[in-house]
């Protein structure tokens, strides 16, 4: 059960850092474009950029850090993996591309969860 829950939160937050990296890329995109190219309207400003931009770097780092501490620390590992499925979902909503590491990051928050409270493994 740990290493299951080792490597669906390291994939997961893997996974999490590119949708972070072009959410947050998108978001200044837009900003540049604004203010230095006010007449192009081609692309439109997300809601709640400041959510977007935070959850792109927090969500992943939480998933990578629990996915890390699972066999170490499987009581603390979990609640860090469903904290990174919850703050995926809140900054990125659910769409095909961040389905799967929302629920990746699910899974692996629960097995490490079951891993602290059964014996072996």
């Amino acid at each position: 059960m740990r290493n299951t829950a080792l490597i669906l939160g390291v994939i997961s937050g893997l996974w999490g850092m590119i949708i972070g990296f072009f959410a947050y890329g998108y978001t200044v995109l837009v900003d540049t474009l604004e203010t230095k190219a006010p007449e192009i309207d081609v692309l439109n400003q997300l809601d709640d950029v400041g959510v977007i931009r935070a959850m792109s770097l927090l969500a992943p780092v939480l998933a990578l850090v629990g996915g890390g501490l699972v066999h170490a620390r499987p009581t603390w590992s979990g609640p860090l993996l469903l904290l990174s499925a919850a703050g995926m979902y809140w900054g990125f909503e659910w769409r095909f591309w961040t389905m799967f590491p929302i629920t990746l990051c699910a899974i692996a928050g629960i097995l490490a969860i079951l891993a602290a409270y059964t014996k072996g493994d």
